[in-house]
């Protein structure tokens, strides 16, 4: 593998032992050549940031992923108070050339309602793209390019291993074509989520990559 993309997962879970999908993704991507997973509430248990340390290790990756449940529309309290920390003017924002500008940020989600849930005619009423313009703004602040979120819908449904081991695929792979460049970008930023058609744009990546 030459010039790897470096990924940053930032996670938040504040209950990760109660965790029945988020733990087993992040198992899913640990020892991954390249990506870097950082437990945000293990690191810092009192939430005393090291905002240089944080701001450091953005620096050194390529590809940035909030990597969450889903909370309120949101996500857990650790990850907000990052952000407010860590992407401070004149680093993340505030003049032309920030720091952060070129790279891409990826939402990597859980919800515990269905898909259908979300849309104008469902309980939450509103897309899930929507919702999460919030980060896509900030994403857009700091000159990153957001990318369509990685969903795993319906959490609370999967009572079965088998019904979560092919979303521990998905994460896997769509974390490693990102980081291998694999991805037919074009097709990617037309996706309403990344998994929803992860095969087709890594299949049709490679396809180009060997034409």
């Amino acid at each position: 593998m030459s010039n790897p993309n470096r990924i940053l997962i930032l996670f938040a879970h504040p209950a990760l032992e109660k965790s029945r999908i988020n733990r087993h993704l992040i198992e899913a991507i640990k020892g991954l050549e390249a990506v870097t997973v950082h437990d945000l509430y293990e690191a810092y248990p009192d939430f005393h940031i090291n905002v240089k340390f944080e701001q450091d290790l953005l620096l050194s990756h390529d590809i940035i992923v909030f990597h969450h449940p889903f909370y309120w529309y949101s996500s857990p309290a650790i990850l907000k108070e990052w952000q407010d920390l860590v992407l401070e003017y004149d680093f993340a924002y505030g003049h032309p050339e920030t720091a952060l500008r070129g790279k891409k940020f990826l939402s990597a989600i859980t919800t515990g309602g269905g898909e259908q849930a979300y849309c104008r005619a469902g309980h939450n009423r509103f897309a899930i793209r929507e919702l999460l313009l919030p980060f896509e703004q900030t994403a857009h602040l700091c000159g990153m390019e957001y990318l369509p979120p990685f969903v795993v819908y319906g959490t609370h449904r999967l009572r079965e291993h088998e019904q979560i081991i092919p979303h521990l695929q998905d994460y896997r792979a769509a974390i490693m074509a990102l980081r291998d460049d694999t991805v037919n970008w074009e097709v990617l930023r037309q996706c309403k989520t990344l998994n929803q058609d992860l095969q087709q744009v890594i299949q049709q990546s490679e396809v180009a990559h060997n034409a």
